[in-house]
């Protein structure tokens, strides 16, 4: 195989990854499994090299960083920073944010972001909704604190994890652990005072605090109670047996007889005349089984009045919104395939994604990270549902549930890794490893819970994008891109050069993850800085902060989508705040790397 051939195979398999990466047909690490298998089908990489990344130091030390988060967020231990927000966070929106920042971001510097967003995402909720505030002046300002704040350590994020593991590869040895933290800290310092002077006059303010969930959701025309009369044909049945739910795709949520509420489960329970039943559907249907079952539609019922409104001040009945997080099995499911009702024991009223709302036929959509579901059932089961590692219930979680005994012993852990680390030759990788064991030998974690703190589908989008790296510079591929950027660049003084790098990665990580942003464009950079007599690791730093800081789109970063649905924002929102502040790092980041 000639060397243009293989460069035009490699670029032919980078071009179509990048599209299917922008396009999302299919979730980020099947794409990038894909491209492994694919290098390795057609032989620009060895089979050796395309497994390679599933070894590599920087993917196990990221999945060891997954599991020290956990054990920190399991004990609690961020929960007690909540205090600090409500003590401090006084009454305008930008001492609020300032504040706020001041707590993430340190935070997010030795745990991961994604942890430090599912804690805090239900603590700003109720902060938001003590305070009469719109959550979508607050939870943006936290994601992107915390993507500002993991800039300030090497382990606070994947993706310079990754750029450490590459540069190790290249040839330049790994980052020390506070390489980036002079520059990691200027940049923070620009970012929130972005967000604290600017961003307050740019955020949405999506007001929920005087609509309920029901009018949020748009429920009001879809749960009605139908009275069962004594010419139906459900009389005598239970609504198992008569499968009224699945033959007109309604959702019975509650069962009324002689006042006394029955919540479900209900299905062997037989139904007599005179039972209410409380139910969620389309109007097309309710009107159908009017007609077809002898059942008769209660007039002017309104979702959130009558029962319902019983159910709650009995405090046996609850609503909640819960969130599909990221690496949940739930996530490529219908809650019909996934039996969510019987799994869960809770009934979903709606779904929420970005600003589309799904009231009608749900149990056929297909669930995605980011998606918020309105969910209704018994207290017990929502509590339940703080345990699950598929949900993220946005309120704060339960003290019962957590190990608060051990947060300060989770706390020395954490310190201790990046202590060790720091101050012995001992790696990064080794020290963080040794404090997984420590995490389950003191009880801050569960052996059973080792798996789930690790985000699998991170884990493998590193692991199978290492060998696209691989077949860039093997075959050529980085080069021919290094002499294209060198002849546009060549006439540019090194200001100029290295703001078009940052300028081309961050563009590239608001339609791809940063892990692909970093492994494309770092190698060209550092062939860029070769050939134009540039310091490389100016380079590097470069690459690597403009791939991590990742404001412009909700799909850039994960801790974007989280907040997307949960803020009420709409796509536009985040080009609005995010843009400049990216324009504004662009900027400044270059001459202080």
């Amino acid at each position: 195989m000639t060397a243009n051939i293989e460069i035009f195979m490699t670029l032919g398999v980078t071009a179509v990854a990048l599209v299917l990466f922008v396009v999302e047909w299919l979730p980020a690490d099947i794409t990038a499994f894909g491209v492994m298998v694919a290098l390795m089908v057609l032989g620009l990489v060895t089979p050796q090299e395309g497994i390679a990344g599933f070894s590599n130091s920087a993917t196990i030390t990221v999945m060891a960083m997954f599991i020290l988060s956990a054990g920190i967020a399991r004990t609690g231990a961020l929960q007690k920073a909540s205090g600090w927000l409500t003590r401090w966070g006084g009454k305008t929106c930008r001492r609020q944010i300032f504040v706020l920042g001041l707590i993430v971001g340190p935070v997010s510097g030795v745990i991961n972001n994604t942890a430090v967003v599912s804690v805090f995402l239900p603590i700003i909720e109720d902060f938001c909704q003590q305070h009469r505030l719109s959550p979508s002046k607050l939870l943006m300002p936290l994601s992107f604190a915390t993507i500002l704040g993991g800039m300030l350590t090497v382990v606070g994020t994947s993706t310079s994890v990754l750029a450490s593991g590459l540069s190790s590869q290249l040839g330049y040895g790994n980052f020390s652990l506070f390489q980036f933290v002079a520059l990691g800290a200027a940049i923070f310092v620009v970012g929130l005072s972005y967000l604290t002077l600017i961003a307050p006059m740019l955020l949405p303010n999506r007001d929920t605090g005087e609509t309920n969930l029901s009018q949020e959701y748009g429920l009001k025309d879809y749960v009605s109670e139908v009275v069962i009369t004594p010419r139906s044909s459900l009389v005598g049945q239970t609504l198992q047996s008569s499968q009224l739910q699945r033959r007109f795709d309604l959702d019975v949520l509650e069962l009324i007889r002689n006042g006394n509420h029955f919540p479900q489960p209900l299905g062997d329970k037989s139904l007599c005349a005179g039972d209410i039943l409380l139910v969620r559907g389309g109007r097309h249907d309710l009107l159908k089984i009017r007609d077809g079952e002898g059942i008769e539609i209660l007039p002017d019922v309104q979702f959130g009045q009558k029962s319902w409104q019983a159910d709650l001040s009995s405090g046996q009945e609850g609503v909640a919104e819960v969130l599909v997080i990221a690496n949940s099995n739930l996530v490529g499911s219908t809650l019909k395939d996934l039996r969510f009702r019987q799994r869960y024991n809770v009934t979903v009223l709606a779904i929420r994604r970005g600003q589309d709302l799904v009231r009608d036929r749900m149990g056929k959509l297909t669930l995605k990270f980011g998606d918020l579901l309105l969910v209704q059932g018994p207290k017990q089961s929502l509590l339940g549902l703080q345990t699950s590692r598929d949900l993220l219930v946005l309120e704060q979680r339960d003290l019962e549930t957590l190990r608060s005994d051990r947060a300060n012993l989770a706390i020395g852990i954490g310190v201790g890794v990046v202590a060790i680390a720091a101050l012995t030759p001992l790696n990064i990788l080794v020290s963080s490893l040794a404090g997984v064991m420590l995490m389950i030998l003191t009880g801050c974690l569960k052996p059973g819970e080792l798996y789930q703190a690790v985000r699998w589908d991170v884990i493998f989008l590193l692991a199978c994008l290492i060998p696209l790296g691989t077949a860039m510079e093997s075959s050529g591929a980085t080069a021919l891109l290094a002499q294209q950027l060198v002849a546009v660049g060549r006439n540019l003084p090194g200001y100029g050069l290295l703001s078009m790098l940052y300028v081309l990665t961050t563009l590239l990580s608001s339609v791809l993850s940063n892990s692909a942003a970093v492994i494309l464009l770092l190698p060209v950079g550092l062939k860029v800085a070769t050939e134009l007599g540039l310091d490389v690791f100016t380079v590097m730093f470069v690459v690597t902060f403009a791939a991590s800081n990742s404001f412009m789109t909700p799909i850039g970063y994960q801790t974007n989508t989280m907040v997307y649905t949960a803020g009420g924002y709409r796509f536009l929102d985040f080009v609005k705040v995010g843009g400049p502040l990216s324009l504004l790092l662009a900027i400044v980041t270059p001459p202080l790397a």
